[in-house]
C-alpha cells in the first residue's frame, strides 16, 4: 500500500520547489466582505497566480523532479489543470510531454495544455476514462506518470502551500478548500496544525469525498456540472481519503452558488477564477458553511484557467 508523505517528505518537496513555483499571495477582502459576519477575518490564498494557473505546479514539478524523467518524458490523465501543470513542467525541463483529457474538458484548457508543447488525446467520457487511456499509452512508451492526486509525491507536493501559508499567517483557525481528487486538501491536512479547522466543499453534482465519508470507504459516484472538469474525480484518492477521513468537514454548493462565487470573485475583488476555483467561496456566500465569530478564515482560490469572457455572467 502507498505511504502518505511523511514530515521529511514535505520538507524535502519545499526544498525541490524553491525556483520553480511562485509563493502566491494572501489578500485580505476587508471586513463583511461577500457578506461574511464582520467579526470573521476572510483571506483569500491565490494560488489561481500559481505557474500553469493552479496550485497542481507544485505536486507535477515534486514528481518530476525527484528523479529524472526518462527520454519518452511526462505522461498524465486530467480534467485540465494538472494538465497544463504537467506540460508547463515538460516544457520547463525540456522534455516531452503527452496528456489525456476527457470530452469534457474545456476548450481553454485544452489549447492551453497545447501552447505548452505537450501532446493532447482526448478522450470520450469523465476523467476516469482518460485517466485509464493514459495508463494504457504509459505501458506502451515507458513514460513517467504523474498522477493528478493519488501519488506520495503530487500529494508531497501539494503540502507545500499548506507550508507556505503557516509561514504567510500570524494565526490560522479555518481552512476551506475545493476537493475533487482530494490532493489538494490531503496536502493541506498533512502540512497545517492539527488544530486548524479544514472544510472540504465539493459541488452536489461532483461528490466523491462526501460519498465516501458517509459509507465509511471510498465509492464511485457519477459526477457533472459547471466544475466537473476540474472537481471530477469519481473516486477519491486512496492516499486523500486516508489523509482526510476523521480529519476535515465536508460541504456541498450549489451549481449556482459556484458560478455566483466566480461572478463574486472578479467583481469585489478583481479575481478572475474559474469554477473550480471558485467552490470554496462557494460554501461562505451560499451559506452552506458559516464560520466562527471571531475567527481567522482562510478561503483557497485553486485556478484560474477559464474563459475570461464569462467572468460576470
Amino acid at each position: 500500500m502507498p505511504e502518505l508523505p511523511t514530515p521529511d517528505d514535505i520538507r524535502a518537496a519545499v526544498d525541490r520547489l524553491r525556483g520553480h513555483v511562485r509563493r502566491t499571495p494572501l489578500i485580505y477582502p476587508g471586513s463583511g466582505a461577500f457578506g461574511t459576519d464582520p467579526s470573521v477575518e476572510l483571506v483569500l490564498k491565490l494560488e489561481s497566480l500559481q505557474h500553469a494557473g493552479s496550485f497542481k505546479a507544485r505536486g507535477s514539478f515534486n514528481s518530476a523532479l525527484a528523479s529524472p524523467p526518462p527520454p519518452s518524458g511526462l505522461i498524465a490523465a486530467s480534467g485540465g489543470n494538472h494538465g497544463i501543470a504537467v506540460a508547463h513542467v515538460a516544457q520547463a525541463l525540456g522534455v516531452p510531454a503527452e496528456i489525456f483529457v476527457p470530452a469534457i474538458s474545456a476548450p481553454v484548457k485544452i489549447e492551453r495544455i497545447r501552447q505548452r508543447g505537450a501532446t493532447v488525446h482526448v478522450i470520450e467520457g469523465v476523467y476516469d476514462d482518460a485517466q485509464a487511456a493514459c495508463d494504457l499509452r504509459q505501458r506502451e512508451t515507458g513514460a513517467f506518470s504523474i498522477h493528478p492526486f493519488d501519488a506520495m509525491l503530487t500529494l508531497a507536493g501539494q503540502a507545500t502551500m499548506g507550508v507556505e501559508l503557516v509561514e504567510q499567517s500570524s494565526q490560522l483557525d479555518a481552512v476551506v478548500v475545493a476537493v475533487g481528487g482530494g490532493g489538494l486538501a490531503a496536502g493541506l491536512a498533512l502540512s497545517v496544525p492539527k488544530d486548524v479547522q479544514i472544510i472540504c466543499v465539493e459541488p452536489e453534482r461532483s461528490q466523491c469525498l462526501r460519498a465516501a465519508l458517509d459509507a465509511g470507504e471510498r465509492t464511485t459516484v457519477d459526477v457533472s456540472g459547471v466544475a466537473a472538469d476540474s472537481l471530477g474525480a469519481r473516486t477519491i484518492g486512496d492516499l486523500a481519503f486516508r489523509a482526510l477521513e476523521g480529519r476535515v468537514e465536508s460541504v456541498l454548493v450549489s451549481e449556482e452558488a459556484i458560478m455566483d462565487a466566480r461572478r463574486r470573485l472578479w467583481e469585489e475583488v478583481g479575481v478572475v477564477s474559474e469554477t473550480g476555483g471558485a467552490t470554496a467561496l462557494a460554501a461562505l456566500t451560499s451559506g452552506a458553511f458559516v464560520p466562527a465569530s471571531g475567527s481567522i478564515l482562510n478561503v483557497i482560490v485553486c485556478g484560474s484557467n477559464t474563459d475570461p469572457s464569462d467572468l460576470s455572467l
